[in-house]
């Protein structure tokens, strides 16, 4: 696989976890700052502008940019890997040469915050058939998958803490973790609970922050200030917007299909990736993700992460940055999930792995209703 773009400059806010001074536009904006600062360029370099949670012109007048290539995908947490996405298109077909693709969001401030609907309307799918129910967040939404999942494979709720556990230990190595406070599998079990089978700290936090992207075609990236990061492979897909229509709650069908597209694209198999990203907004995400995407068999992820193999030291690193448990989530965390890789990629990351060359960054929208995942490489041709 030859790369169509790489990633040339990569910033998150200036601060995370409480913003109290800046809208959530704001938070975008000092985000975007950053990585054009990180990439060298300037601002009348960017013509193309992809945002989710504000709209892309609001955005661009703020920046004072005049972009001729808008991407507004609002679909949840995986909306900006899809932006990566759509950008590679773009950008192969000459609709533009560079882009920014920006994440700012006041999830616990809440400062002039925009977003998607929430509780579900009346008039949506959800309002009408999950929600006179009780299920209108996201514990009460992913609680009939997990406890499936767990019944199925014949799982205890140590399954979930040992997700949990195993982030925490990556997330000490990170100084700007939310949770950095190594917690056991007995205090994870013994924590207030929320939502039965989440306990609170299988639970994301909620926070302040925002990260951009810029991207540009990967011949160009080589006359580039930074050390280029290229994108192999891409992937997108959906399932239900209901959590109680999915074909089978123990396994994604859209985790399935966006994996294996990226996959496919970039030309490689599991055995060749040396880094995971999954988005975990709760503890049992990384168990469909690791399984979805081919690396555990059905059933299997639970007693691969228990085993210490995507902790520190293990065969396969898996969210290094302490992941959205104890990282940060702002409410749409699939940005920051690609800053990590990214990082580790470039030799920057807090907790920075030997010489990693292929990062495989996953992301899902909703409760299970789309995914996206982008497959970053050190190399523009694997």
């Amino acid at each position: 696989m030859n790369a169509r773009i790489a990633v040339v400059g990569a910033a998150e806010s200036t601060n995370m976890g409480v913003i109290e001074d800046l809208s959530q536009l704001g938070i975008a904006a000092d985000a975007s700052l950053n990585a054009v600062r990180d990439a060298g360029i300037s601002l009348s370099d960017i013509d193309g502008i992809a945002i989710a949670g504000e709209a892309p012109a609001s955005l661009a007048h703020y920046l004072g940019i005049q972009p001729t290539w808008l991407d507004g995908t609002s679909v949840g947490g995986c909306s900006f890997l899809m932006h990566v996405r759509h950008a590679a298109a773009a950008i192969a077909s000459g609709l533009c040469k560079t882009v920014l693709v920006a994440h700012g969001e006041s999830g616990k401030s809440r400062i002039a915050a925009t977003g998607l609907p929430w509780p579900p309307p009346p008039s949506s799918l959800a309002g009408q058939f999950e929600a006179p129910f009780g299920a209108i967040s996201s514990p009460t939404m992913f609680t009939l998958p997990v406890l499936k999942y767990l019944h199925e494979h014949g799982l205890g709720l140590e399954a979930l803490a040992h997700v949990v556990v195993a982030q925490r230990k990556w997330a000490a190595q990170n100084p700007r973790a939310l949770y950095k406070e190594q917690i056991s599998v007995e205090e994870v079990l013994a924590a207030r609970m929320i939502a039965y089978p989440f306990t609170r700290p299988m639970c994301c936090p909620l926070t302040d922050g925002g990260g951009a992207l810029i991207l540009v075609a990967a011949e160009k990236a080589k006359d580039m200030a930074e050390r280029p990061v290229y994108v192999i492979g891409t992937g997108e897909s959906s399932e239900s917007p209901l959590i109680s229509q999915m074909p089978d709650l123990t396994s994604s069908g859209a985790f399935k299909r966006s994996g294996a597209q990226a996959f496919s694209e970039a030309n490689i198999c599991v055995k060749d990736v040396d880094h995971v990203m999954i988005y975990d907004a709760f503890a049992h995400l990384p168990l469909y993700g690791l399984e979805a995407l081919g690396f555990c068999a059905a059933g299997e992820a639970a007693g691969f992460i228990a085993e210490g193999n995507t902790a520190p030291g293990g065969s396969l690193p898996v969210n290094t940055n302490g992941g959205g448990l104890s990282y940060m989530h702002s409410g749409m965390y699939g940005m920051y999930a690609m800053q990590e890789s990214v990082r580790q990629l470039r030799g920057r990351a807090p907790a920075q792995l030997a010489d990693p060359r292929i990062s495989v960054c996953h992301g899902v929208g909703g409760m299970f209703a789309t995914a996206s995942t982008i497959i970053f490489s050190t190399e523009a041709s694997v």
